[in-house]
C-alpha cells in the first residue's frame, strides 16, 4: 500500500452530520474517512476519485464521543449542576 501523505487530523475538516474527516486531494476530490473507522483503529484515508490514500495521525482519546455518550456526559452534568441537598428537619424542643 503506497501512502501520499502523513495528515494530523486536526489539519482535516469534519462534518459532524456525516460523521466523517476529509482533507483536500491533488485530484481536486477530497480524501475520507468515517469516525467509526478511526473508532476501529483504522487510519487510512482514501479519495474516492483516484488511487491516492492518507495516513491520519490521531490519538483515539481525542476523537469525538458517539452521540449516545454525549448524551451520558451532558446528563450526568446537568444532574450533578442541578444537585440540591435535600433539607434537614431539626426537631425544636417546646
Amino acid at each position: 500500500m503506497s501512502i501520499y501523505d502523513e495528515i494530523e487530523i486536526e489539519d482535516m475538516a469534519f462534518d459532524a452530520a456525516l460523521q466523517i474527516y476529509h482533507y483536500p486531494c491533488p485530484c481536486g476530490d477530497r480524501f475520507e474517512i468515517g469516525l467509526a473507522e478511526l473508532r476501529e483503529g483504522e487510519e487510512v484515508a482514501v479519495c474516492p476519485s483516484c488511487s491516492l490514500m492518507i495516513r491520519v495521525i490521531f490519538e483515539a482519546d481525542s476523537l469525538p464521543k458517539p452521540p449516545d455518550e454525549e448524551e451520558e456526559e451532558e446528563e450526568k452534568v446537568e444532574v450533578k449542576e442541578g444537585a440540591t441537598q435535600a433539607p434537614v428537619a431539626v426537631a425544636v424542643g417546646a
